[in-house]
């Protein structure tokens, strides 16, 4: 197993008005001094954006039956150039990794949040055993640029589509589909040699690609309800919490690590957190931080904010996990910075997720058919 060093600064932060971001996703540009006109352009799919992605590689014969066996999505048979999002969970099901796989009939690629690839990797190389199965952490020299749609302007080695526009083969979806604002969303992740950064800052510098800041990204994300590994989530949550059934889990394959949580919540339709979006109030022009409290209006805390951004369209708009008991029509506020910013919920997991709905039953593991 290859580990990669951490992460050097993009070539595209030498364009002019680059800001870095901050925190885990410093290294690409925030945004190049307008994020508003940024977000319009990437929503249109005229705009290409670096993303703070590690990546890891498994090579060998018996790569996409092991990644099976391994995380929650049916990997097995994943057809050439296609791509799935699967979650690697512990024991108790609680979500550890979350990995955007597409193969190119070699090797799969693992697409993942930046700072968990090395843990990544050496959980992998761990569990190899005797099969033929090669870990690389790759993270080193390649780069990740996203868009919505098609079209780069250097050549890509492989491109995850994400799953996110409609319910995956063998998943469920929490949230309901009618109006689903994902249902639009045609995201696309594209693997590069790190090295042609420096052509797509070039071809930027001479107007030939527009080029947008991560927050635009993210600003989009957080609209289309797409939940984020260690943004969205933390050390207690489950995929149910944040609708990750729709795109990452297939609800009737073989056994996996953390499978009996999923089957016993899924069938019990009790998360005991949800996620919600929130609209809110900007006319106090108060930024909303992640955690954030989230309170009803008698000022008990029911949960925290999780992202947050200003959106082109939609205003101040945030993401956030509530208990599940929060009844659905209550007027919430959030707390930042010593104001009671009102707020709007969406309801994206639903109090009785599971039992609202016709969905298939996951049988427990050890079951046996009657």
């Amino acid at each position: 197993m290859d580990t990669a060093p951490a992460a050097t600064a993009s070539p595209l932060l030498g364009l002019p008005g680059a800001v870095d971001d901050a925190g885990r996703d410093a290294g690409v540009p925030a945004h190049y001094g307008n994020p508003l006109g940024e977000q319009r352009s990437l929503a249109a799919g005229e705009a290409i954006v670096q993303l703070p992605r590690g990546v890891v590689t498994v090579a060998g014969p018996d790569r996409l039956s092991w990644l099976d066996s391994l995380t929650s999505q049916r990997l097995t048979g994943l057809p050439v150039g296609a791509s799935a999002e699967s979650l690697l969970l512990d024991p108790q099901g609680r979500v550890e990794h979350d990995l955007r796989v597409v193969d190119d009939g070699e090797t799969a690629w693992l697409l993942v949040e930046r700072g968990e690839a090395a843990a990544l990797a050496a959980f992998l190389h761990r569990m190899r055993f005797m099969l033929r199965v090669e870990v690389t952490d790759r993270s080193a020299d390649v780069a990740v640029l996203g868009r919505m749609g098609e079209g780069l302007p250097v050549p890509a080695i492989v491109v995850w589509h994400d799953p996110w526009s409609a319910v995956a083969p063998g998943g469920v979806g929490y949230a309901a589909e009618a109006g689903h604002p994902g249902a639009d969303w045609q995201w696309r992740e594209s693997v590069i040699p790190v090295a042609a950064l420096a052509g797509v800052a070039d071809a930027a510098r001479r107007g030939e690609v527009r080029v947008a800041g991560f927050r635009a990204a993210e600003a989009l994300r957080i609209a289309a309800w797409r939940p984020r590994l260690g943004v969205d989530t933390d050390e207690r949550t489950i995929p149910h919490e944040v609708d990750w059934l729709r795109s990452a889990v297939h609800l009737t394959k073989g056994c996996y690590r953390g499978q009996e949580t999923v089957a016993k919540v899924h069938n019990l339709g009790r998360p005991p957190r949800r996620l919600v979006m929130l609209n809110l109030d900007g006319s106090e022009g108060v930024p909303i931080p992640a955690g954030a409290s989230v309170v009803d209006a008698a000022g008990t805390e029911l949960g925290t904010v999780t992202s947050s951004a200003l959106h082109h369209e939609l205003g101040p708009i945030a993401l956030a996990i509530i208990k599940r008991s929060a009844a659905a029509d209550a007027p919430l506020r959030v707390l930042a910075d010593g104001v009671a910013v009102a707020a709007a919920q969406e309801i994206i997991v639903p109090a009785d997720a599971g039992r609202a709905v016709d969905v298939p039953r996951l049988p427990r593991l050890g079951g046996r058919a009657r």
